[in-house]
This record gives structure tokens, sequence and C-alpha cells, in this order.
């Protein structure tokens, strides 16, 4: 069944509001994938926080117009569904390689981070970067690192004084 003029327009509107508060989209070929597998997939994107939809190539490209994901419109062409991720850069493309690991007949085409088109091959490279919990977790690591350093070479020569004076105490004992 076709779109209405006013569906199309307020898909596009929905679809460019969403593309304007992500930081990565996905643009992934689907072509293959039963109705089930597209359900899977959707439940699986939703609770990852990511924000899918199957688009017409036309309207997919007239949703990205404004935004930083403009770069992907050239790549926008055959079946495809685009994969929006709000916070975690890394969402999208990790629920799209890991669907793909079980179902072949789902391709990444191009991504886009930071208003840079890489091509689907770099799907990798997208899905492993940290979460926002990994980030501030290395974040505060690299932070605490000098400072508990600083504490352990304040601690050691009261340590040695104490094991020297431990080691002589045996010495005269024995």
């Amino acid at each position: 069944m076709a779109l209405r003029l006013e569906d199309k327009k307020a898909l596009v509107k929905e679809v460019n509001a969403v593309a304007g508060e992500s930081v990565t989209a996905v643009a992934a070929e689907y072509r293959g994938l039963s109705v089930s597998e597209m359900t899977e997939l959707r439940k699986e994107a939703r609770n990852a926080g990511v924000y899918m939809r199957v688009v017409k190539n036309t309207l997919a490209r007239r949703a990205v117009v404004g935004t930083e994901f403009e770069c992907m419109q050239e790549t926008l062409k055959g079946p495809i569904l685009l994969a929006f991720a709000k916070e975690d850069p890394g969402a999208a493309a990790r629920v799209i390689k890991e669907f793909a690991k079980g179902h072949e007949a789902l391709q990444a085409i191009s991504l886009s981070a930071g208003g840079q088109l890489l091509p689907g091959s770099d799907l990798d490279r997208l899905a492993e970067l940290p979460t926002l919990d990994q980030a501030r977790a290395m974040l505060l690591g690299v932070i605490s690192a000098p400072m508990s350093k600083l504490v352990r070479t304040l601690a050691e020569p009261p340590a040695m004084l104490a094991r020297t004076l431990s080691a002589r105490s045996s010495q005269e004992a024995a």
C-alpha cells in the first residue's frame, strides 16, 4: 500500500528529527530477511536504545538533509533500513553486527559518525567503541592512576624503614 503525501512528510520529519539528535547512523540492506527476523531485529534495536526504521530511498535521502548524516545520501540505494544511535555511538553498529552474525542477508552498506562517511566494512570499528559506562570507567582509571602511584611512592619510605628495622631485630635475635 502506497503512502499518502501527508504520511510521507510525517515520516521524513520523524526520521529527520531522530537523525538530528543522533550521534551515529548505520544504513543496512535487509533483502532476504523474513518478517519474523525483522521483528526480532527491531526488538533487539529497541532494547539497545537504537531507533531503527525501514525507509524508502528517496524519503531516506530527504530525511538526512540538514543533519550530519547528509554524507550518506549517495549510498542509500536498494531495500535499506536506517539505524540511529542517540547516546551510545556504537549501539547501532553493535545491533547490526550481532544480528548479521546469524543472518547473512543483513549487510551494512554505510556508516556515519561525526559527519564522516564510512564504508559498511568499518562496522566492526564502530561496534567496538566503548559504551558510556565503559568510557567513564576508562577515564576514571586514567585519572586515578597518577594519584595511586603518588600514594604508593609516599608510603614506601616508612614501609622500607619498618622492613629494615624488622630485619635488623631478626639479625640481633639470631
